[in-house]
This record gives structure tokens, sequence and C-alpha cells, in this order.
């Protein structure tokens, strides 16, 4: 009798572990292979209606799954104020996929990454839908809602708040924008019609986010590099005497490269370097570029992260200036920031973010903290040095020609009676038959110990109606999010 229930205990035992060992294999092992296997529409299912986990702003979730009503899928995805974060968030659609931080955290946001695999395995334990994780960013809400609310509604802008000591992104709002809600439908024939309608707005996708995806001309702006390279070069300074002709004939070519007829720079034949800069006379930046030569161009627009690639955790697409040889009529023209150049505003607003961090450029980032279902840390990026663009003493100088540019120059509008700004402006022509153009302004404050990197753009805009926009918009920013 004793023999036949060991025989009995033996077996049984030799089963459980048999099943225990198929259990592990699916639920662990072969997870990916069965997930992504095209027949399983159960787990298609189980998966896209699962409860994500919460993106939140100032501990308010502006993107949360809830459960879904008549429909064949356990949650919906909901976003609150999603036009406010549309291009950030991103959506995510049961029919077409996923963009922004809902794509890019997709493995946090599901519960499916290493960090949760325990939670994972609780949950097949006790029958429970796995949490995603809860994604918290570093953005101000009351900020972001404020620059969204001044870019007009008929414009294609973008204003951009930085953190310059940690990198910590504030605010990143632009306009278009979308109702991430209309892609979160669980209607195949509304996702597509709705996506229709989206993408027929001009200038907007939503695949992509414009602040750190639409790399164009970036004008006077690109001029921080230039200068960046004159003063490295040991033949500059600020008191340098500049010939400043009205226009100068290109190289190899029939065209003339002009200052514009509508600033300070027809006031002068030969000025200061700090004079220059200030009034954004383009023949001096142009001679300048052309003398340096292409590969100083190139080392000091790479020392800010052009050519380079960058998440936050957003794929930032790289800024461009010409790594191949170019003629020197190109080099003329990308060095006021046309012809070969094209930068993102992200990109530009790390320009100033450098200059005012003291030569140090901080990785640029979105998130501030990823938490588990229990609100244990998952992943808290720590403030990360990209690059030693300068010295102190060079990014000091920098900073005091852009005071210059906002007290006596082409940066005037963003004059505040608080604290002293530091700025540079743009205006780059964009070479369409309207004669329309891209108006920048990028800088911060206060100029005596820098807090915030502000940039605002507006693309394709009529010639003088940018220059409204920009400096003011910019002022306000400054002096909302900085203390009295």
């Amino acid at each position: 009798m004793n023999h036949a229930i060991r025989h009995i205990w033996i077996v049984s035992v030799t089963l459980f572990v048999a099943l225990f060992a198929a259990l592990s294999l699916i639920q662990v092992v072969l997870t990916d292979d069965l997930n992504a296997n095209s027949k399983n529409s159960r787990q298609i299912i189980a998966s896209a209606g699962s409860p994500r986990g919460p993106i939140t702003v100032d501990g308010e979730a502006i993107a949360l799954s809830v459960p879904a009503e008549n429909s064949p899928y356990d949650y919906q995805r909901v976003y609150r104020d999603a036009e406010l974060y549309s291009g950030i968030t991103g959506f995510y659609s049961t029919y077409g996929g996923s963009s922004g931080l809902e794509s890019a955290l997709n493995d946090y946001l599901s519960g499916q990454s290493d960090s949760q695999f325990f939670d994972r395995i609780s949950a097949l334990f006790t029958g429970e839908s796995m949490q995603g994780a809860q994604v918290e960013l570093t953005l101000n809400g009351q900020w972001q809602q404020m620059a969204y609310d001044m870019i007009p509604d008929d414009r294609r802008g973008t204003i951009i708040v930085t953190d310059l000591t940690n990198g910590d992104i504030k605010v990143m709002a632009s306009k278009p924008s979308y109702d991430t809600n209309r892609l979160a439908v669980h209607s195949r024939n509304d996702y597509l019609q709705n996506l229709e309608e989206i993408e027929a707005t001009p200038g907007l996708t939503p695949h992509s986010l414009g602040p750190i995806s639409n790399r164009i001309f970036p004008g006077s702006t690109f001029k921080l590099v230039d200068t960046l390279a004159m003063l490295e070069s040991g033949d500059y300074d600020l008191d340098t005497e500049l010939e400043n002709p009205p226009s100068i004939q290109l190289p190899q070519s029939v065209n003339e490269l002009e200052n514009l007829d509508t600033g300070n720079c027809y006031q002068r034949q030969e000025a200061e370097f700090r004079w220059i800069f200030a009034q954004s006379c383009n023949t001096p930046f142009a001679e300048a570029g052309m003398d340096l030569g292409q590969q100083a161009l190139l080392e000091a627009a790479e020392s800010f992260w052009f050519n380079q690639e960058l998440t936050i955790p957003l794929y930032v697409t790289p800024s461009h200036f010409p790594e191949e040889e170019v003629s020197d009529a190109a080099l003329a023209l990308s060095a006021i920031g046309q012809q070969d150049v094209g930068a993102t505003a992200l990109q530009i607003n790390m320009l100033a973010a450098a200059i005012g961090n003291e030569g140090t450029l901080m990785r640029p980032q979105l998130v501030d903290t990823i938490r588990g279902t229990d609100l244990q840390v998952l992943s808290q990026p720590s403030p990360e040095v990209l690059n030693e663009v300068m010295s102190p003493d060079v990014a000091a100088e920098i900073t005091e020609m852009m005071v210059e540019t906002v007290e006596s120059g082409t940066g005037w509008r963003a004059q505040s009676s608080r604290f002293d700004v530091a700025a540079k402006t743009g205006t780059a022509e964009i070479g369409d038959e309207d004669g329309l153009v891209n108006s920048w302004i990028t800088g911060f404050a206060p100029a005596d110990n820098p807090q915030y990197a502000v940039t605002v753009v507006y693309e394709r805009l009529e010639p003088g109606v940018g220059n409204e926009l920009t400096g003011p918009q910019m002022l306000a920013m400054l002096e909302a999010v900085i203390g009295e």
C-alpha cells in the first residue's frame, strides 16, 4: 500500500513540476513571441485594452486608462487637456499604433518593462490586470497653458522653456495641435476618418512633435555658433573692429548677400564686434564664416550637439550643419543660418541654455520619475552633462553681447524692468515665392544668475510680423517663470 502511495505521490509531483514549467515557459520565456503572433487575437484585444499607466503633470493625470463601455476592450485611453499636450503624450490607438511618449515609454506604460517583472508575476497569480507604470513629467502645467494660449491659433508657433541648470523641460507648447482622444477610439472607421481630418491641417502630423521634429532655417540665431567659433579662434574679441558693408559679392556667384534694410546695420560701414552682434549684421558674419572656414564652424556647431542623436526620451531630429565640403558662397549663407543649416526649436534653446549655464550643456529631459504600481521608483533620470561647450569666460563674453542685443539691439522687445535679459534674434528667409520667413528669439534670464532658457519661433510668417510676437512672448514667459 505504501509502495502504491509513493508512486502516486511521485507522479503527482512530476505532473505539478511539468505544469509549473510549462506555465513559466509560456508566461515568461515565450511571452514576447506569443504577444507578437498576428493570429493571437485574444492577446491583441487584451493588450490593446489593458490599463496603461498614467502620464502626469504636477501630480494630475493628462493621460489615463478608464473602464470602457460597449467595447470589446476592457479599457479606454483618455487624454485631458489633449490639445495642450498632444505632441508630447502622443496617442495610443487599438488600430493605429502609438506616438509620442505613449510609444517611447510603451514598455513602462504597458507594464512590460524589465523592472516590472515581479509585478507581472504577482498579477499572474492574483488574476488581476497588470497595471502600467506612472510617468511623471518635468513640465509645469500652469506655464504650459500660458505659453499655449499665447500662440495664435492660425500660426505655426513654438515656445520652449528649460531649466538650464539641469535640463528639465518646463514648457514645450506648439500649434497647430489636435485632440488625441480622436485617435484613441475603439472603432477603426472612426480612427481612419479622424486621422484624415487631422492630417489635413497644414503643418500638423500626429506622429511627431514640431519643436523636436521640424528642422528649419534658424536664421541669425545661428550666429551664436559663429560667435563661439570667432572668440575661440583668438582672432576676435568684443571690441574687434569689423567691416560692415551693406552687401558683399558671394564668391564664384552672381548673387549678393545683404544686411537687412529694416535694421540699424546701414548706419555704420565699420563697427566693433559687440555692436555687429547686437544689430545682427549679416555681411560681417558671412565674411567671418568664410575666413574661419567650414571646419571651425562645424566644430562649434557640433559642440552644441548639431549632427548628433538625442532622446528626451522622445526622439529629437538631429539639427544639421554640413559635414561634407561646401563652397565659400554656401558657407557664407550657412553662417547666417540659411542654405545648408537646419535646426529644431529645441536645438536653438540648447544654444542659449549652454551659454547661460557657463558653457555647460545639459541633456534636455521631459521625464522626472517613473513609478510602479506601489509608487516605487522604477526610473529617475539624473541631470546629465551632454558637453562642456565653452569656458565660463567665453560664455560670459557671449552673454554680455546678448544683453546688449536686448538693451540696444534687435531684441529690445524682450527688455524687462525686473532683470537683465540675454537674447539673440533671428529671421530666416524660407525661399518661397511668397517671401515668408521664420522668426526666432532665444535667450535666458536673469543674465547675472541665469535660471531659465526660453525660445520662441514662428514658421512661415509675413516679414515684420514675427518680431511683434517673439520678443514680447519671450519676455512674458521669463517674467512668469522667474520669481519676484
